[in-house]
């Protein structure tokens, strides 16, 4: 079968019809038009699907480590249940999404190399990447060590930062574990080996609960046994994923051994993690702050609380396009790096597709279940009661945050990091923020007008992307992916 636009010659006498479509004289089909567009959205649509189950599994069980120690500390009294929530938001906003946009930088280098069948490189980019985020994560150790004294110094209350000081210093060891397990997954997920992912995850998960039981209850370690728990299971994480990428046949040609390799062109990689990390950091921050300013209004006990559910309740919902994010860019990487510009517009046209319904079906059940879901979390009935008003508006702006991070996956894979962080500085820090301070304070909309003021960054920076996803030169974008994988690459015999 002849690929579409691979021969221009539709009209040439050696062609005739047939029912199925156009015959050569030495007998090869080739099917008209329109099946062979519905036969390449089914392949891609095949492709797609195989990678977005696993891949929102991994985010959901990563994101399940924290939240089981967080369940544990909470039998511990309200104390340590506050001090281990506020370490665990701190350590979010001063080291796991700086680490998570870092990695994320290899979306695109280990995805375009990955496509241009430059294989040898993407384990060179890996070792990179852990180089740099190990760096990092030396100063963002210091800053965690001084947790409850930063805290203090922010006007939060001394007890809960002194609670949140001592998680915090036993959590440093996670720090180093997480930006290697970014890596590692990045590195397999850019050549679709997604099921080991699940696997490794799955068996982190497994082991942290009855080590969080052990440390905590039967060792006596109560709120520093939980932050030892989660150091150790991220750590048991990164090493069973490194056996994998080791041993497995299916990185025989990625994975070619530690090389000083990796040590050079630092700075290429810096050029498109910076911004990566800009990227994410701007986002999440955001929605850190909604949480401090919930605290300033009337009420606040009462807003805080709905918010931090409202905030959980979003963050399920948002690992679902995670993983739909994971193979935007993973897709539309691989394409590119192969010199496929078309196939890589049909790849991003296909997830957004996908994203759209996953967005109608899970904001709807959530729309549904609204009346009820606050149980899950409280027993006061006024906590229930608001929650269900404030549902459909985070169903909604969890709509339009799946269709951004899609987006923002589609453009780690064409390599818009830095595009992609000014849009994020403008939809959150100029539209977003100062619209919700205006509706939550300015007329009194209280926790809702903080949402609404999300959901206001969330529409502007899901319709920028959008117009520059649909206003992209593929062909363009196609020949910048070949330069960048071959301004890098390095010979596969010189690798040591």
């Amino acid at each position: 079968m002849v690929e579409k636009g691979a021969d221009s010659s539709l009209n040439s006498p050696l062609l005739h019809i047939s029912e199925g479509g156009l015959i050569s004289s030495n007998g090869v089909i080739r099917t008209n038009d329109k099946n062979h567009t519905r036969q390449q959205v089914a392949r891609e649509l095949k492709r797609q699907l195989w990678l977005a189950g696993p891949l929102t599994l991994v985010g959901l069980l990563q994101y399940s480590l924290q939240m089981i120690s967080v369940m544990f500390i909470g039998h511990l009294g309200e104390l340590p249940l506050s001090g281990a929530s506020m370490a665990t938001s701190f350590a979010t906003v001063t080291g796991f999404s700086l680490l998570m946009g870092m990695a994320s930088a290899l979306d695109t280098f280990c995805g375009q190399s990955y496509g241009a069948k430059q294989y040898h490189m993407l384990g060179i980019h890996m070792q990179r990447a852990m180089v740099v985020l190990l760096l990092v994560s030396v100063p963002l150790a210091v800053i965690w060590a001084n947790t409850g004294e930063i805290l203090k110094l922010l006007g939060q209350d001394h007890e809960i930062a002194a609670e949140a000081g001592k998680y915090a210093i036993w959590m440093i060891p996670t720090l180093f574990a997480y930006g290697l397990l970014q890596c590692l997954n990045r590195f397999l997920q850019t050549q679709s080996i997604v099921l080991p992912m699940v696997m490794c995850s799955a068996a982190a998960v497994f082991l942290h609960i009855p080590i969080c039981w052990i440390f905590i209850y039967k060792v006596g370690l109560g709120l520093r046994g939980a932050a030892i728990a989660s150091s150790i299971s991220y750590s048991f994480n990164v090493l069973i994923t490194m056996l994998y990428v080791k041993f497995s046949s299916s990185c025989s040609e990625s994975w070619t051994g530690f090389s000083v390799k990796a040590f050079q062109n630092i700075p290429t990689y810096l050029r498109l993690a910076i911004p990566s990390a800009c990227m994410v950091c701007l986002e999440m921050w955001s929605f850190e702050l909604m949480v401090i300013l919930s605290g300033l209004l009337p009420n606040p006990k009462l807003e805080t609380s709905v918010l931090s559910i409202s905030l959980n309740t979003g963050a399920v919902i948002w690992n679902f396009s995670l993983g739909m994010s994971g193979v935007g860019s993973t897709r539309v990487s691989n394409e590119l790096g192969a010199g496929h510009p078309s196939a890589a517009k049909l790849a991003g046209c296909v997830v957004m597709t996908m994203v759209t319904i996953q967005g109608m079906l899970v904001g709807t059940f959530f729309i549904l279940i609204r009346n009820v879901w606050g149980y899950a979390f409280s027993n006061e009935q006024e906590v229930v009661e608001y929650l269900a008003k404030m549902l459909p508006i985070v169903a909604v702006s969890e709509f339009f945050s799946g269709l951004q991070n899609v987006l923002s996956g589609i453009a780690r894979g064409c390599g818009w990091q830095k595009i992609g962080a000014f849009v994020n500085l403008g939809s959150y820090y100029i539209v977003g923020v100062p619209f919700a301070i205006l509706l939550a304070f300015g007329f009194h909309f209280g926790g809702k007008g903080l949402w609404f003021g999300i959901m206001s960054a969330l529409i502007v920076q899901t319709s920028s992307l959008g117009i520059i996803a649909i206003r992209t030169n593929w062909d363009q974008e196609a020949k910048k992916a070949t330069e960048r994988v071959y301004d890098t690459v390095i010979p596969s015999n010189v690798v040591s």
